[in-house]
């Protein structure tokens, strides 16, 4: 028997079945849908977050206070010791300076916290950082409208604040012709000077839900710290992406030094955005896989209908497996009838899977697009073409046992079968 006869008696046999091949077909079907959607979910998320992060610029590092940490996010290291000392503006004056460090471009130290942004009756609980006027440059932020925190806001300690566009849809209804208006932060007013252009979710959470009020303002009237000169984060621009390593290490030498903590003891973490990209496109990798895996499950539970389909098929066609063993037809002929039949149902399954799969991505991504949310499912081929092999493979190793029963029935046994 050919290939091809084998392939047009496969189809005459199904069709001759359609609602039970159509069920056996459809297990299959949901289970290469669930694998490409769950997998392109998987990819989506992790573009965009890597995204995300690549757009603040990838020549910024980040400086924390703690001792490093293998586990958790920077600056989560163990409980502070007695001896460890915190970032301050001194050490923010001392990487600004080029001759010791060279390889660093600016410095923008912060302070951070949470709070209550109020507008009438509307609220918003927001970030809240106290910034110098470096940070717009480091952080590599855009204006919608208005202006950044600048010098003179600085050194007057003014109640101005520039707010994330999400906090100003939040407090106004809408993120443009706001400047001007005044808000209350933790019950105190200020005046809002500009809005951002829209950036979505960074490393530490979306960056739109946010306020920035001047460095000295918040030191003096909505953040205590230990001591006053305390910054939280301490955000350096290298020259450029080729320098990041020696910026690290310059900026270990100025801060061991200052904080007098030899090598090894370090009171302080250095965090670069290829570190953050390392760990998110762990955590999104290890997602796509455990997601890929559940939807897996349903693609197994297809291929055990196909051998349960198939089986029943072979009991039902004994005397005719027997008939034609008994006209001429060898072994390899029988395995080869019922092989094509189990592999046809599950590349059948396999193609109208990829389709629904793409469009159960494409839905989502819709729905994301409608709910504001900037995520794209991204439908790979490396998606395609596991779930399509997998599923012909399930065909396969489900169809072997079955067509194997098949092969092996005695021509004079099957042809007394009833």
């Amino acid at each position: 028997m050919s290939f091809w006869q084998a392939v047009f008696e496969a189809l005459e046999s199904l069709n001759g079945n359609k609602l039970r091949s159509g069920l056996t077909v459809l297990g299959i079907v949901i289970g290469v849908a669930a694998v490409i959607a769950m997998l392109a979910v998987g990819n989506g998320a992790q573009a965009s977050i890597t995204g995300s992060i690549s757009s603040i610029g990838t020549n910024l590092v980040f400086v924390f206070s703690g001792a490093p940490s293998q586990n958790g996010p920077p600056g989560s290291g163990g409980p502070s010791g007695n001896n460890e000392r915190p970032l301050t503006l001194g050490d923010a004056n001392a990487l600004a300076d080029t001759f010791a460090a060279p390889s660093v471009e600016a410095v923008a130290p912060t302070i951070e916290t949470n709070g209550l942004l109020t507008f009438a009756s509307e609220k918003s609980n927001s970030s809240i950082s106290g910034v110098t006027p470096d940070y717009f440059i480091v952080r590599n932020l855009e204006m919608a409208e208005g202006e950044f925190v600048n010098q003179e806001h600085l050194l007057g300690r003014m109640s101005v604040v520039v707010l994330g566009p999400e906090a100003a849809i939040t407090l106004f209804g809408h993120a443009d012709g706001v400047v001007g208006e005044v808000i209350r932060i933790e019950g105190q007013p200020f005046r809002v000077i500009g809005v951002l252009v829209a950036r979505g979710g960074g490393a530490f959470g979306s960056e739109d839900n946010s306020a920035y009020i001047p460095f000295t303002t918040a030191q003096a009237r909505l953040v205590k710290r230990g001591t006053r000169d305390q910054v939280d984060v301490i955000y350096v621009q290298a020259v450029s992406a080729e320098a990041v390593p020696q910026a690290v290490e310059e900026i270990s030498n100025i801060i061991r030094q200052r904080h007098r903590t030899p090598i090894g003891i370090d009171d302080f973490t250095v965090f670069t955005q290829a570190d953050f990209l390392s760990i998110f496109a762990s955590i999104t990798g290890v997602l796509t896989i455990f997601l890929g895996g559940i939807a897996g499950i349903s693609l197994l539970v297809g291929g055990i209908g196909i051998m349960n389909i198939m089986l029943v098929s072979v009991t039902e066609r004994t005397k005719e497996i027997g008939l034609r063993k008994a006209l001429g037809a060898r072994k390899r002929d029988i395995l080869l009838q019922f092989l094509t039949e189990s592999s046809l149902l599950s590349l059948i399954g396999g193609v109208i899977g990829i389709l629904f799969g793409w469009l159960i991505a494409l839905l989502i991504e819709q729905i994301a697009t409608a709910t504001g949310n900037n995520f794209i499912p991204i439908v790979g081929m490396d998606a395609i073409l596991l779930s399509t092999g997998f599923s012909a493979a399930i065909g396969l190793f489900f169809g072997i046992y079955p067509a194997s029963r098949a092969a092996n029935l005695e021509p004079v046994e099957a042809l007394r079968h009833e």
